[in-house]
């Protein structure tokens, strides 16, 4: 039974360094443009509070939170950008205060999780342990967008370690959301850490392989840049397929970002 301490106390690091990067500023400074098309950086904010609530109604209120999918399944196309619209309206002030409520009244309850605990989702039932790790790829793909907007370069940290583990086991999740067959052998993942250590998955001889930088791992499965820009490398048809495709996320495919322009 996997142990949720470590990820809960990364996931409050993750938000808190996301939470000084958003404090400071002016008002207008909310509304800059993010690279998800149509949000501002109170629109990414906004969208973290709307999922954090949704977590803690899963985790205390399984009614509620099924009555949540049942507004969800009515409107595929269009309920998560209406739940960010509607937070993103509120004055910068009001929304981070309610972010900061809503991801620390989460945290509480995942804590309080009695061993052994699934919760409701989207996709299949959660742990403990996977609801802070799923809440930890977002906090960190959501907040790479508004360090974006803001032109801000974030230092890496091993926190990365559960969004790479997430992008490694969501693989055959991938494949499945564009009607492709997972092939039926796991991958070999070699992965450098920022802290130079390295993380592997999968059997060592494994023929299907991939290679590179933990960073750019995670900026391609939470598809926050383009595949042609990282420092990654697929050896093996089947590897290379899956890194057209990865998505750490859940929902339909997602649509990626665009390649670079040279010198940007």
């Amino acid at each position: 039974m996997s142990d949720p301490t470590s990820v809960i106390d990364d996931l409050r690091e993750e938000s808190e360094e996301l939470d000084r990067l958003v404090a400071g500023l002016p008002p207008q400074r909310w509304s800059l443009a993010t690279p998800a098309p149509g949000w501002t950086v109170a629109h990414q904010i906004a969208h973290l509070a709307w999922t954090d609530r949704s977590a803690l109604l899963a985790v205390t209120d399984a009614d509620g939170f099924h009555a949540l999918v049942e507004k969800a399944l009515a409107a595929p196309a269009s309920f998560v950008d209406e739940g960010a619209e509607e937070g993103a309206e509120a004055p910068p002030g009001e929304l981070l205060a309610r972010w900061r409520a809503g991801r620390t009244a989460l945290e509480d309850a995942l804590r309080a999780a009695p061993p052994g605990a699934r919760f409701p989702w989207y996709g299949p039932p959660m742990s403990a342990a996977s609801m802070a790790t799923a809440r930890l790829m977002e906090t960190w793909a959501h907040g790479q967008d508004v360090a974006d907007a803001l032109g801000v370069v974030r230092p890496p940290t091993d926190r990365l370690r559960h969004v790479a583990r997430l992008g490694v086991r969501t693989r055959d999740f991938a494949y499945g959301v564009h009607g492709l067959t997972p092939p039926a052998d796991p991958f070999r993942v070699e992965l450098r850490a920022p802290s130079g250590a390295l993380w592997t998955y999968g059997p060592e001889d494994a023929p299907q392989r991939v290679t590179g930088s933990a960073l750019d791992f995670c900026l391609l499965v939470t598809q926050r840049a383009h595949r042609t820009g990282l420092a990654l490398r697929a050896h093996g048809p089947d590897a290379d397929r899956w890194l057209g495709i990865a998505q750490a996320f859940a929902g339909p495919p997602g649509r990626g970002r665009p390649p670079r322009e040279a010198g940007s």
